[in-house]
């Protein structure tokens, strides 16, 4: 975690991973005694202080001497110093914003929550400018200097960190602007995303037929219903929610857009979308393959799915309100946390005994927050905080098949986030490119065993169907949520766009994708405020569409040649952000460069849609 980057968890998930169902016992809820005790704890106080003390006292001590330090006889031991002790000042201002952005993620409506999540935002921002400089310096020491001082072994250590940092020399400013562009964070960026969490927390849906108002997260969870009439006051609610927040959300479209086309205008960003595939470490060409295969591959993925499950329904074409139903003969029995628990623990220990004692620690330890409740944050995230702490994981469980795919989902983040640590707050960090290989993976492992146990075909046909969806969710939706954001950040530079515009574009990526087996009501055009990763971490969506046909290709090699394949697994997870996708998908044969990965991935969802008409052709 950069002590610049004061948003304390990860983006949610998307919410159509959600589920809903009876209210359940018994749902653990986390502690986050492991950093402070509460927010009035003196502890949190006295530690900002002292970390402000020691981070203005490393500024005194090192700015304006990189370049002379670097140069001299011992320039690889006071590289590695300085490195060492700035790691240590953002391991120790991660704890501090974790337990803020986690304690504000468990009620954002909670006023004393919300001034400490934005009080400690604004003190971090403060204490970033005593630590802006380095990261500046150390990109302004010439080529041949630095390499000299990384020829010293504890130096060597940070190597890919430095090599990282120095991507970013084509886009950094000087000092005294990005001073200036951190010092505005909290009351631009920060402040805009404040107000659509706080707002996304407050509404209330009402649902149509009846006098019941629950939360946005409850009512995007009753699209799962059985019953289409309870999906249908639910979708309707939902628009008419939204829609009385337009000009909100509008608005925080607008500036946010602004704000990010001002940074990439200054920094030298042409693409809307560069400075997200620079941060990610990915190459444009890489991620234009990937869009390019999974639009071309719309007809034969959602469009085919959603005609054949409009038949299952007996419809012309599904409603809005019908793409995520369970199918007509779905089991709508409720999962209780146990049997969700024993579930996922099962199918990561068939994998492997490491995995499974790995996710044990969350059940072991208060790390998980699974219940329902009002003002929660919506969705589902894993928050690895820093090295010297753990991962924690949010949850929004409510009995459903889905709720166990998230559950697992988010614990293969969680181990993921625990082997990647040891690499220290530098490096630990892990590009969203590869962020989702072991939480899709988790959720293929728990599939594949659940699959694998199916008692007849019937059973066996839903899951295959459930699966199909979230596969269709991960990457089709995913993939049109991308090219969403790309229309409007390409729009948003020519002026500001009304909600009818956000409206038409929202409906024209969403027909492109979904196909004319979907009938997108009126209503839908305001579905696009609600998804959070817009607002919190612009097109980070393609990263889950990556990571998913890379598990699919991953998954593969694994059942071709099982032997040896976890230890590569776990050193693929270890690496955190220390090497290339390039360099970690080698030992498995694979290149995400090559055109073909990508068909390969999108074989395994066409595969499983051949199944399901192969099994209605059978049944005639």
């Amino acid at each position: 975690m950069s002590l610049t980057a004061t948003r304390a968890y990860l983006p949610h998930e998307t919410a159509e991973r959600g589920a809903s169902g009876a209210p359940l016992e018994g749902l653990p809820e986390w502690d986050l005694g492991d950093f402070y005790n509460g927010p009035d704890d003196p502890k949190l106080a006295a530690d900002i202080a002292s970390l402000g003390e020691d981070a203005a006292a490393f500024e005194a001590a090192t700015k304006g001497r990189l370049a002379e330090t670097l140069s001299g006889p011992k320039g690889g031991a006071a590289l590695a110093a300085m490195l060492k002790t700035y790691e240590t000042l953002e391991d120790r201002a991660g704890r501090i914003a974790s337990f803020a952005g986690l304690l504000y993620a468990t009620d954002t409506t909670n006023p004393l929550y919300a001034k400490t999540y934005g009080d400690v935002s604004d003190k971090l921002t403060r204490l970033a400018s005593h630590l802006l400089f380095f990261n500046l310096e150390l990109n302004r020491i010439g080529d041949e200097v630095m390499a000299g001082a990384l020829a010293d072994p504890p130096a060597a250590h940070y190597r890919p960190y430095i090599e990282d940092l120095r991507k970013e020399r084509p886009h950094q400013l000087s000092d005294e602007i990005e001073r200036l562009f951190l010092d505005k964070s909290a009351s631009s960026r920060t402040a805009w995303t404040r107000l659509f969490d706080d707002t996304i927390a407050s509404l209330r849906v009402e649902l149509a037929g009846s006098d019941t108002k629950v939360t946005l997260e409850e009512a995007l969870n009753r699209l799962l219903d059985p019953k289409e009439a309870v999906r249908k006051a639910a979708s309707i609610g939902i628009g008419q929610a939204l829609k009385s927040e337009e000009r909100t959300f509008t608005l925080i479209t607008n500036t946010l857009a602004k704000d990010k086309e001002v940074s990439d205008r200054w920094r030298g960003f042409g693409d809307v979308a560069a400075s997200r595939h620079l941060a990610n470490r990915v190459e444009t060409e890489v991620v234009d393959a990937l869009v390019s295969a999974v639009t071309s591959a719309y007809p034969r993925l959602s469009h085919r799915y959603y005609a054949m499950k409009a038949k299952w329904f007996g419809k012309d074409a599904l409603d809005t309100w019908d793409r995520n139903a369970p199918l007509p003969e779905a089991d709508d029995r409720t999962i209780s946390w146990d049997d969700a628990q024993k579930t996922v623990m099962t199918s990561f220990g068939g994998f492997s005994p490491k995995l499974a004692e790995l996710a044990g620690r969350f059940f072991d330890n208060p790390w998980i927050d699974a219940p329902v409740r009002p003002g929660k944050a919506p969705g589902a995230f894993a928050h690895p905080t820093v090295p010297s702490a753990h991962p924690y994981v949010l949850l929004n469980y409510q009995g459903r098949s889905r709720d166990v795919m998230t559950l697992a989902h988010e614990l293969g983040h969680g181990v993921h986030q625990i082997l990647a640590g040891p690499n220290g707050a530098l490096m630990a960090p892990t590009p969203l490119t590869l962020a989702e290989t072991a939480s899709v993976f988790g959720e293929m492992l728990t599939f594949r065993q659940l699959l694998a146990e199916a008692p007849d075909a019937r059973t066996r046909r839903v899951m295959l169907a459930s699966k199909v969806e979230d596969m269709l969710n991960t990457v089709v939706r995913q993939i049109a949520f991308y090219e969403f954001e790309r229309h409007v950040h390409i729009a948003r530079r020519e002026g500001e766009l009304t909600a009818e515009k956000l409206g038409e574009i929202w409906m024209q990526v969403s027909r492109d994708s979904l196909g004319p087996s979907v009938r997108l009501q009126d209503g839908y055009e305001i579905f696009w405020s609600y998804i959070p990763h817009f607002i919190n971490a612009p097109f980070y969506v393609y990263a889950y569409a990556f990571g998913d046909c890379l598990v699919n290709s991953l998954y593969g090699v694994y059942e071709r040649e099982p032997a040896g394949f976890q230890d590569k697994y776990f050193a693929l997870l270890s690496a955190g952000g220390t090497k290339h996708h390039s360099e970690l998908l080698a030992p498995f044969g694979l290149d995400a460069r090559d055109p073909a990965f990508w068909q390969t991935g999108l074989a395994v969802i066409e595969g499983l849609i051949d199944e399901l008409a192969a099994a209605d052709k059978a049944a005639g």
